[in-house]
């Protein structure tokens, strides 16, 4: 099965959650490549929304696998929402 590149929006994230931490989590699915993490805070400048993009080289299986183990979780204080970016995305 050929692995193809993907872009990932992940929300859910932890605040302190890092790009090495997102990359090792999903890297057993496939070759992560560039991890956009962005955080949007409220009037007082505390985070209140954590999400990340990232590029992953990944086969459709993968992919299935991914989603099942990972979509829905808890992890470093978040509840992990990943989905396929919007294809506008892909052209930023």
């Amino acid at each position: 099965m050929e692995a193809t590149l993907r872009r990932l929006y992940v929300g859910g994230l932890g605040p302190s959650v890092t790009d090495a931490e997102l990359s090792e989590r999903f890297g057993r699915f496939g070759k992560v490549g560039e991890v956009d993490i962005i955080y949007r805070k409220d009037d007082q400048g505390n985070p209140v929304r954590t999400f990340a993009y990232m590029n992953i080289n990944i086969s459709d299986t993968d992919l299935k696998k991914c989603l099942s183990l990972l979509n829905k979780t808890k992890w470093k204080g978040g509840l992990l929402q990943i989905e396929i970016a919007k294809e506008s995305f892909l052209h930023k």
